[in-house]
């Protein structure tokens, strides 16, 4: 707890210095949070880590886009 006997001016430097901490603690917080989402959210990177599954999901988008579209203007 704190000492009655300090002076009001060493309680207020103390009371800043703890601020000022808190502040820059926060600010290396949000900091690392931004580079955390933005690496995890990277497109470019993640297509390359899945090349293959994405390419698998895009060709058979594709094909059935394909199919479907070949099915409405052709009459049997």
């Amino acid at each position: 707890m704190t000492q009655p006997t300090l002076p009001a001016e060493i309680l207020e430097q103390r009371a800043a210095e703890q601020r000022r901490a808190l502040h820059n603690d926060v600010q290396e917080l949000r900091s690392a949070v931004r580079s955390e989402v933005r690496e995890r959210t990277d497109v470019k990177r993640i297509v390359r880590r899945h090349f293959a599954p994405v390419t698998a999901v895009t060709a058979l988008a594709a094909l059935s886009l394909g199919y479907g579209l070949v099915g409405i203007f052709t009459r049997d």
